[in-house]
């Protein structure tokens, strides 16, 4: 079995249920097993949802009791026997090549053990999702915020396991941005610059719901990863910068101010400097919510 797909439910909308279930049968690659584990117990309105789809490939369970988001994908990966992961959340799209290409650049690739996608957001509101596409690239920007989309992820299991790696319940709700922190130093990221993945944005998001529990999570993250790598995390903020213009009239560039970790420039026409300002580089030195 090449690839397994886990997908667990919770009180899902049965039209959004329908339509992620739909986008993984409609994958151009169809070697996969799609385990799908029911954390709402007590709903059998899901249960009819999966049912009407008629597909050998789908092994639907339920929770006797509800677990958890963390728990219930550490099950999932318990159950898989695929060689790569297909995180798959229950109100999402996944484009029809998404399995094939991911699936093509592991086998292409074997150290990369993550392997992702740009997406676009559709709903509330539609935004394209983009970010850092190399490794390098990708660990830099774990220090500030989370530049892997995680239900577009394809996850070597290999890596998991060797590495006793998986998801934590005490860093939820932001238990997937803790999975790629602990995968830093025992894998290689890679995100392919093409969408091949729809997030859904609705009133009832995680990130909606329970907004605060996640940036309280993700800076403790943040915290932990900054104190592991030291010197990673130096290097990052002696080469992050920002910058912006003073503009004559508001269209003639007159004053450019640079703001780095460690001082304050502003120079006329960006030629001539005219003041510089050292900071108090202080421990950490910021925190960007999620």
């Amino acid at each position: 079995m090449k690839i397994s797909v886990l997908m667990p439910i919770y009180n899902t909308n049965k039209d959004h249920l329908s339509a992620a279930i739909q986008s993984i049968l409609d994958q151009t690659e169809p070697d996969f097993e799609f385990l799908i584990l029911n954390d709402s117990p007590a709903s059998t309105e899901l249960d009819a949802v999966v049912k009407k789809f008629n597909d050998p490939r789908i092994k639907y369970l339920k929770n006797p009791e509800n677990l958890g988001i963390s728990d219930s994908r550490n099950k999932l990966i318990e159950m898989a026997q695929g060689e790569y992961l297909a995180v798959m959340d229950h109100d999402d799209i996944s484009c029809p090549e998404r399995f094939s290409k991911e699936t093509a650049y592991l086998d292409n690739h074997p150290e990369i053990g993550v392997v992702s996608s740009f997406g676009t957001v559709f709903g509330e509101r539609e935004e394209i999702l983009d970010g850092p596409i190399e490794d390098q690239e990708i660990k830099r920007a774990l220090f500030t915020c989370c530049p892997i989309i995680h239900s577009a992820a394809m996850i070597r299991k290999s890596v998991l396991v060797d590495n006793h790696i998986c998801y934590e319940k005490a860093f939820s709700p932001a238990e997937d941005y803790r999975l790629w922190c602990q995968l830093v130093d025992c894998t290689s990221f890679h995100n392919l610059p093409e969408v091949l993945f729809k997030w859904r944005k609705h009133s009832s998001n995680t990130s909606a719901t329970r907004k605060l529990a996640m940036i309280m999570a993700a800076n403790k993250i943040k915290t932990e990863l900054r104190a592991t790598h030291p010197s990673l995390w130096s290097e990052i903020m002696a080469n992050s910068h920002d910058f912006w213009w003073v503009k004559l009239f508001k269209v003639v560039p007159l004053l450019k101010i640079v703001k780095t970790p460690q001082k304050t420039t502003i120079s006329l026409f960006n030629k001539f400097p005219l003041l510089a300002i050292k900071h108090e580089i202080r421990y950490p030195y910021i925190f960007k919510d999620l």
